[in-house]
């Protein structure tokens, strides 16, 4: 199966933080595999922006190491390469001061060669205000500009607030895209097209034919490279109240009217406020411990982070209800953790058993389940009941119809773009339906803020679990004491 690219409308794009991690890992390579696939005219112009002192032969030497480094099996030859460094210059910027913005505006081109410009904010939170203001009062902004911003958006709902506020000072929210690359993830979009487009799933979709939902996000790695910036988020700010909840929201939302932006950013938010505040006994917290393995050790998390009385959770697992008529008293169980057995992140949809089994009770207990796998080998598996082959009366056994993106459609689906290449792209087209608004940051926070202030009231500390392991041993009784198990963290 052939994709069809459809090449963009020239455009400048300033990366402020253009030397780096996120820039050099993701955003230029991005660019890059995007120039490869011919989706960029080679009109484009890529300005990095740092204090770094650099010249732009100096930094076109740092983004082609990048390149070689991170662009992996999609980068292409052929003189692409040097092709693509011929469109990236460099501007020694100082973003709370002024020095650098003159230089900027001169590389900037005139609107009519290039209407859309891009503001890709990677850097510190507490940079965003000090950019937004100095992009316009140097006359850098116009109708077509927009600004990209990463999380975290905030660490609570005042400073959410705050940050929103300070962005709606300098732009209109049709300007301001919050990136969240787990919506570019092919398989978090094919979450809507599995939805909408199957008559044969959206009729069942509700609690009277769903049990309940898992969803999971596992990973192996700890949080080196991160443990001043983890220490104070933990996995309740890193993870699940961004990450879980977009696709918590993408699988109870109502179907949107039309695949717009704002009507797809609309149910998303209908979701989030029908969530009902979670009881804590229904919220378990963990904390990966050091691993012995002679073969492959590895510290505590209180030994990276070097805190032997810390209390951030790298795993927390809840249960979660929506208040509405389509998910009432159908639970949704999410977790997500550090240094777990497996890297997985996958949705399970557990429907009901039959009403009635006309077999008997020796046929056993029999449930359809949908598996939506995002990563790794994406794809998605229905289990059905069939009978068992052989003699001996009607035995049932569960199977599964499995379908490999991979396979199903060959290279394009098994290789998919990366997230930040879509998502980089729908910016330039001016596209916000994967992008977080404004009030649906807001109200994840005030959705969060009570759980966590809660724990800290009471005191809690995290159940250490073994690294390696599916988490802590806590997490397993949540789902027992509903009659229920988790599915296994398999890749």
């Amino acid at each position: 199966m052939v994709s069809r690219v459809i090449p963009v409308d020239p455009f400048d794009l300033v990366i402020f933080g253009g030397t780096g991690d996120l820039a050099q890992r993701k955003i230029l390579p991005a660019l890059f595999r995007r120039h490869c696939a011919g989706q960029l005219t080679g009109a484009e112009r890529i300005i990095g922006a740092a204090r770094t002192e650099l010249s732009s032969t100096e930094y076109r030497t740092i983004v082609a190491e990048a390149l070689r480094k991170h662009a992996g099996s999609k980068a292409c030859g052929g003189g692409a390469l040097e092709a693509f460094l011929e469109q990236v210059s460099y501007v020694a910027l100082d973003a709370k001061g002024e020095v650098g913005w003159t230089a900027l505006s001169d590389q900037l081109r005139p609107v009519e060669q290039a209407p859309v410009r891009v503001f890709y904010f990677s850097v510190a939170p507490g940079l965003f205000g000090p950019l937004a203001e100095r992009v316009q009062r140097y006359g850098l902004a116009n109708a077509d500009t927009r600004i990209v911003v990463e999380k975290p958006f905030g660490r609570d709902l005042a400073s959410a607030r705050d940050l929103n506020r300070t962005l709606a000072g300098h732009f209109d929210e049709g300007q301001i895209y919050r990136i969240d690359h787990y919506l570019g993830k092919e398989t978090v979009q094919n979450l809507m097209a599995v939805r909408f487009g199957n008559m044969l799933f959206e009729p069942l979709w509700n609690s009277q034919y769903v049990d309940h939902i898992q969803i999971t996000v596992a990973e192996t790695v700890g949080v080196e490279g991160r443990e001043e910036y983890y220490e104070r988020a933990g996995a309740m700010r890193d993870m699940m109240q961004n990450h879980l909840m977009q696709l918590l929201c993408l699988i109870a939302m109502e179907p949107p009217a039309k695949f717009d932006p704002d009507a797809v950013r609309d149910e998303k938010l209908k979701v989030i406020r029908a969530l009902d505040p979670v009881e804590p006994h229904h919220i378990v917290r963990g904390q990966y411990q050091a691993r012995l393995d002679p073969e492959a050790p590895h510290p505590s998390y209180r030994g990276l982070v070097n805190n032997p009385r810390s209390t951030t959770e790298s795993y927390v697992a809840l249960k979660a209800h929506i208040s509405n008529w389509r998910w009432a008293g159908t639970p949704f169980y999410l977790r997500t953790g550090k240094r777990l057995v497996n890297r997985s992140s996958v949705i399970n949809v557990m429907f009901k058993d039959a009403p009635h089994s006309i077999f008997g009770a020796e046929a056993g207990r029999h449930a359809n389940h949908l598996k939506i796998r995002l990563q790794p080998n994406e794809g998605i598996t229905l289990s059905v009941t069939i009978k068992e082959p052989g003699q001996g009366g009607m035995r049932l056994v569960d199977v599964p119809l499995d379908m490999s993106f991979a396979e199903a459609l060959g290279p394009e689906g098994g290789d998919p773009p990366d997230a930040y290449e879509r998502l980089i792209m729908d910016v330039v087209r001016g596209n916000q339906t994967l992008f977080m608004r404004g009030d649906e940051v807001e109200a994840a926070w005030a959705w969060t803020d009570p759980l966590i202030a809660g724990w800290k009231s009471r005191g809690d500390v995290p159940k250490p679990y073994e690294s390696g392991s599916t988490g802590p041993g806590d997490a397993d009784l949540l789902m027992r004491r509903d009659g229920r198990e988790w599915r296994g963290i398999n890749p």
